[in-house]
């Protein structure tokens, strides 16, 4: 089995974003690979301590994922804050005698560094187009966490753990691994907080993470972090409004001043995102469908809604209504420039992390969220079929089955994009049904 069937067999994910099948993504050719090792979400702390602890690994990993797709370099972006991190990196690289290809590159602190299409054009001055994806430039992404996925994939082990960060207004900040399937609240209570009526819970970062609206969920192979605050915070109080709210709230205020255009980072990398006009087509009714379709290019970083404009308006929820209308309708954004570049002001509109944070008023909780072992072994997992981009996961166990950790519990559908499913605890399947395999500990 070559390194790629072993991808594909373990299961193996993005493991912070959208969950796009990783064997699918190097099942191609280019001449970079890029780690992104950015993670630039407020709080979250999985990337660079994964870095930290398992150097050898991730860069091992890292190297594979380049040859497989031939690439001819292979960076890892990584915030220059992290300087022993870096270090490490470094001194790794040279110890496993890997520096003539695997580079080592730091980011300015920044939101959102981890965006891959930004992270591209820093790391190789290359603008992924419009409504397009980085092979289009010759580049593969891949996350942190992904590169050590992948390492383990080498060693014959399939993905049956996540990392998750928990932070936020809690007494205890951590860092902890958890089996996939593992219950939400069983991990949030990690947190030194048993009682959660007067909380709400944003699943990812607090930029893009949404407010979770019940706590009994599961852990799936991309769940990154939660972020616990209390319910009368002002984050979770924007993040919390209804779309007509924020529908007649944009359409009696704005002003046009286009500050949430002129900080949107597609905007600055030469894209003809400008939610400025989708503000503007919600408060005059506009009807002219061919400029609403930039509102594809909207890569939902929340910027323009949470720090760009003066007001507080919603100019992201302009853009997900107008995009939503369009594909009610089937109409699609055709992009038709063939050259992108930077626009020139770019270099000083970045948002430093730390302006931002405070913004969001979460100083107070900008602190280290460590690595830490638990006694976490839940009972009952639930594993959903569907963790992923494509179609969910063919069950190929039966209920009353006893299963082993790393099993393959799921398969993919013949002839279709998606991602194999295992046991992340040996014990006994209890039912297949409603999207979710759930297995009993022995």
């Amino acid at each position: 089995m070559n390194l790629l069937e072993m991808v594909k067999d373990a299961g193996i994910i993005g493991a912070g974003g959208a969950g796009f099948p990783t064997h699918a993504k190097l099942a191609t050719k280019a001449e970079y690979i890029i780690l992104n090792g950015a993670e630039c979400e407020p709080l979250l702390r999985v990337d660079q301590q994964l870095m930290a602890q398992f150097p050898d690994e991730i860069i091992k990993g890292f190297e594979a994922a380049g040859k497989l797709v031939c690439a001819e370099s292979a960076l890892i972006g990584i915030k220059g804050k992290h300087k022993n991190v870096i270090s490490l990196l470094r001194e790794r690289i040279e110890a496993l005698q890997l520096s003539d290809f695997v580079h080592v590159k730091e980011l300015a602190d920044v939101y959102p560094a981890g965006d891959e299409q930004i992270l591209v054009y820093e790391l190789t001055g290359r603008v992924v187009p419009e409504a397009g994806i980085p092979i289009q430039v010759g580049c593969v992404v891949i996350n942190s966490e992904t590169a050590l996925n992948i390492y383990h994939a080498s060693q014959g082990k399939p993905v049956t753990e996540k990392y998750i960060t928990i932070a936020g207004d809690i007494p205890n900040r951590l860092t902890v691994k958890v089996p996939v399937g593992t219950p939400v609240m069983a991990v949030l209570k990690l947190s030194g907080i048993d009682e959660f009526d007067n909380y709400s819970v944003i699943d990812g970062g607090p930029m893009m993470g949404p407010v979770m609206n019940q706590l009994n969920g599961y852990i799936t192979k991309k769940s990154k972090g939660f972020v616990i605050l209390k319910k009368q915070h002002s984050l979770i109080r924007k993040k919390s409004i209804k779309p007509d709210q924020a529908k007649r709230i944009n359409r009696a205020t704005c002003e046009q001043c286009r500050m949430c255009t002129d900080l949107c980072p597609r905007y600055l990398i030469g894209h003809d995102m400008q939610p400025h006009k989708m503000m503007r087509t919600i408060g005059y009714s506009l009807t002219d469908t061919e400029e609403q379709k930039m509102s594809y290019l909207c890569c939902q970083c929340n910027l323009c809604e949470l720090f760009s404009c003066p007001v507080g308006l919603y100019p992201k929820a302009a853009n997900m209504m107008i995009k939503q209308n369009l594909m009610e309708q089937s109409i699609r954004y055709q992009p038709e420039k063939k050259e992108y570049a930077a626009r020139v002001n770019r270099e000083y509109r970045q948002l430093p992390s730390k302006r931002l944070i405070a913004r969001l008023g979460l100083y107070d909780f900008d602190k280290p969220a460590p690595m830490t072992e638990t006694d976490l072994k839940p009972e009952i997992v639930s594993i959903a079929i569907c963790q992923h981009v494509g179609a969910p996961a063919i069950p190929i166990v039966s209920p009353g089955e006893r299963v082993l950790v790393g099993q393959m519990i799921g398969k993919i559908p013949e002839g279709s994009l998606g991602a194999a499913i295992h046991g992340s605890i040996t014990g006994t399947v209890m039912e297949c049904e409603n999207g979710f395999i759930t297995i009993r500990r022995d």
